[in-house]
């Protein structure tokens, strides 16, 4: 058990901070002065969704500055054309390492190895951020986010995999919401229904869905359908 100065010591290293606006200007300069940036992120917007967004960007993806960045995101950023395209830009001009991983992932920054901060949930309109310094925490957090590293795949080889289903995500989604049968949706789309099943199966695993229905939802929420 933690003795009270012990307590001290550990909440002095763990900041909480509600919104954008506060998170840039508590944290603004861990950004622009890191070398090593390692992130697990569920969209493509990232965190700071105003003016300051950047300024940030150009701090967190400057390849010229010698940085180090890797970025861990789910495959459903692959189903949308741009999105993908989006990926592979950041990849290419900023020389971001991006792997895809189809693990749940909290959205996560590491900087330095030094200073974690975790996105948390939103309260009265605002996100909250947990930034921490302790180095036990980070450490952690640390291991996890490489073990994920390790096991995602790199963007080419996941786009790869994932080209043909995105050329048919829209078309198929459409006959799901409209509760055609199989065979029915597969004739439409010039497939045979063991092909068409497959893509479903496919399209499913893509956006982490377990069902139809749920693979429906989850492409509404992100803007697929």
């Amino acid at each position: 058990m933690l003795t009270s100065d012990e307590l001290t010591r550990v909440s002095e290293k763990v900041t909480i901070v509600y919104g954008e606006e506060e998170l840039f200007r508590r944290a603004g300069h861990l950004f622009t002065a890191a070398t090593d940036f390692a992130c697990a992120a569920d969209g493509l917007a990232g965190w700071m969704t105003d003016h300051r967004a950047d300024t940030l960007a150009a701090a967190t993806e400057g390849r010229l500055r010698g940085m180090r960045v890797r970025k861990l995101y789910r495959p459903e950023l692959l189903l949308d054309s741009a999105s993908a395209r989006e990926l592979a830009r950041r990849r290419d001009e900023f020389g971001a390492q991006i792997r895809i991983t189809t693990e749940e992932i909290n959205e996560t920054i590491v900087l330095d190895r030094r200073v974690v901060i975790l996105a948390g949930d939103l309260k009265a309109g605002r996100r909250g951020y947990s930034v921490i310094s302790q180095p036990e925490i980070v450490q952690g957090v640390m291991s996890l986010f490489e073990t994920a590293w390790r096991s995602a795949t790199d963007l080419a080889v996941y786009d790869a995999q994932v080209a043909e289903i995105r050329e048919l995500a829209p078309s198929v989604l459409d006959l799901l919401s409209e509760g055609v049968k199989d065979e029915a949706a597969a004739r439409r789309l010039g497939l045979g229904v063991r092909t068409y099943r497959r893509r479903v199966a496919e399209l499913m695993a893509a956006l982490g869905a377990e069902s139809r229905f749920q693979a429906g939802v989850r492409a509404r929420e992100l803007g697929l359908v």
